[in-house]
């Protein structure tokens, strides 16, 4: 058992503390021995610290030093000095000081870690690093995240709190009230056969306590979906839910701006100006192919199914025939795109359904392509003005239908925005509204909620629900930054017997929706306040927050894209005896099937 307490971490050391003697504990980042004198970078969360160890302070602490490598864990008890002048370095906070050790105690060897953990820029295989993500985050990016996680939620909590709303846990172990993705089921041992659901998010329990008068609530709730997984979505993930009763959109959203200035303002130290810009589904769609654009830069998408039905282009007019449209972007001054880097933009349209990717470049005589044969030079100037092609741009058009028109156009535009470096500092919000309140799915024969059953539609289109339910809007709003939807929510249904009627568009029978919602049907009839909320993905707002792309890097224990744990080696087998007393019987799958 060592005796040593530590007096200061390894990042705060400086000439303030000159002549003190101070005892640090931390991890070997670097060992070098010069000419006898053997210095130490040590290592904690915090920093790094010098240590400098002289053979004729004690010889024997000066040959434990020697034996030091890389992670072993030490403590160390010594004089703080200044260093001389050209060793000064302005990097580190510590850059001026260094500890002359008088006292060296090992605490824990290490052996040679599978990567350098002393050389963050070194590329490690993600896999590797996720198997050993103990050392990944001792690198020091991922820690640095974590805390920028940390700073986040208490921002959150700090202003939530400070604006009357409570935090309550809500149950992790619950009913399967299937909201869109797959559920993650929980077998019962006390009741064989029957089965838990995770949460894929605290949705009815929040509207529960809405119903249960507490007004304004709040948790940093844990939620699960068994879907497939990209770059910025995992199985299990965190979001800040926030619901609360007796308001409307025009005083809750300007609420949640207030909420993101804070967050941003605490943790990064950015200043936002709200109000944040507004925008209608139809017109994200029509204009940026996406209810999630990236407003950083322009490129937007422009219909032009008027003007080229003039045209001879056969494949244009195909597209139209067969119900379909034509959209194209103009890149602004795009003469260093070559023919070679247009193919590989016409293959990645192609994977998200494009038959092909035509283009014309804009030139002081007019558009010019090997397609401009089809067009009559008046309808290629009408083109040029709709597109506002200047000489030097590059127009290029998708036609097909109006879905795979979108995707494949809003994919585009993001990649050539990161090809010629388009995309501005900073951060761009928008709060897209007016999502539709059903989709209709062509597989099922069969209406499917857009966001969620419990969204309330627009009053005044509470008529058409019956009548012409695809042109019913939800009171829904997603928030939107740089491309990324951060957080979504809606005004509640809050009468019983308009909930009913969706159930009925999904076509749930009575049994059905007495199984899955009977509870909450039920408390719909005592007396429930109009309610409205929002959860924010908190792992994505720090996903920005850190300026990564990659979900992982701000989860302490992230699962890959196959929601595997590589770490612990999870999903894994489970006991027979585990299963039996379950009364579960797990078929085995033949070798090779």
């Amino acid at each position: 058992m060592y005796t040593l307490m530590r007096t200061h971490n390894c990042g705060t050391l400086c000439k303030e503390h000159l002549q003190q003697t101070v005892t640090l504990m931390g991890w070997v980042h670097r060992r070098r021995d010069h000419g006898g004198v053997i210095f130490i970078d040590l290592r904690d969360r915090f920093g790094l610290t010098q240590v400098v160890f002289r053979p004729e302070c004690d010889p024997h602490m000066h040959q434990l030093a020697g034996s030091l490598r890389q992670e072993f864990v030490i403590a160390i008890q010594g004089m703080v000095i200044a260093r001389d002048a050209q060793m000064i370095n302005t990097k580190l906070v510590t850059g001026e000081i260094e500890v002359e050790a008088h006292h060296l105690t090992i605490l824990s060897k290490a052996k040679t870690p599978p990567f350098s953990i002393c050389d963050e820029a070194l590329n490690v295989n993600e896999e590797l690093r996720l198997k050993y993500r103990y050392l990944d985050i001792r690198r020091g990016e991922i820690a640095k995240n974590l805390v920028m996680r940390h700073k986040a939620m208490l921002a959150a909590r700090n202003f939530l709190n400070s604006r009357g709303f409570l935090e309550v846990t809500t149950p992790i172990l619950a009913k399967s009230t299937p909201e869109g993705a797959r559920d993650y089921l929980v077998p019962s041992r006390v009741t064989p056969g029957s089965f838990y659901a995770l949460p894929q998010s605290p949705q009815l329990f929040k509207q529960l306590l809405m119903i249960a008068g507490m007004d304004r609530y709040f948790q940093i709730a844990p939620c699960f979906r068994d879907e497939d997984l990209r770059a910025d979505r995992q199985p299990e993930f965190h979001q800040i839910d926030i619901e609360l009763s007796f308001s409307n959109q025009e005083t809750f959203l300007p609420l949640i701006e207030e909420l993101v200035v804070s967050v941003f303002k605490e943790t990064i130290g950015q200043e936002l100006f709200p109000p944040f810009r507004r925008m209608p589904y139809k017109e994200a769609l029509e204009t940026y192919g996406t209810d999630k654009p990236d407003l950083r830069f322009g490129m937007p998408l422009q219909r032009l199914d008027s003007l080229v039905q003039r045209s001879e282009f056969a494949v244009f007019q195909q597209a139209l025939k067969d119900k379909g449209c034509i959209k194209g972007i103009c890149v602004k001054a795009a003469e260093q795109l070559s023919r070679k880097q247009i193919e590989n933009y016409t293959d990645l349209v192609g994977r998200f359904g494009a038959p092909g990717l035509a283009w014309m470049r804009m030139t002081p005589e007019g558009l010019s392509s090997n397609i401009t044969k089809f067009f009559d030079p008046s309808l290629l100037t009408e083109i040029a003005t709709t597109m506002q092609a200047e000489s030097g741009d590059l127009v290029f058009f998708v036609a097909a239908s109006e879905e795979i028109v979108n995707q494949s156009l809003d994919h585009l535009r993001r990649q050539l925005a990161k090809d010629l470096n388009l995309i501005g500092p900073g951060y761009e919000f928008v709060w897209i509204t007016e999502f539709p309140l059903l989709l209709w799915d062509d597989q099922m024969q069969r209406y499917e909620c857009s966001p969620h059953p419990f969204t309330a539609p627009y009053h005044e289109d509470i008529p058409l629900i019956e009548t012409d339910p695809l042109s019913v809007r939800s009171a829904s709003y997603d928030l939107v930054c740089n491309g990324y939807e951060i957080g979504g929510g809606s005004c509640r249904i809050f009468e019983r017997e308009l909930q009913q009627r969706i159930f009925n568009l999904l076509k749930l029978s009575t049994e059905e929706m007495q199984h899955r919602f009977g509870f909450f049907l039920e408390a719909l009839q005592y007396g429930t306040p109009p309610h409205m909320g929002l959860a924010f993905g908190l792992d994505r707002l720090v996903m920005l927050l850190a300026q990564t792309d990659n979900i992982r890097d701000v989860i302490a224990f992230p699962k890959t894209q196959r929601a595997a744990d590589l770490m612990l080696e999870a999903p894994s087998d489970v006991t027979h005896e585990q299963l039996r007393e379950l009364k579960i019987y797990v078929e085995q799958t033949p070798k090779g099937g």
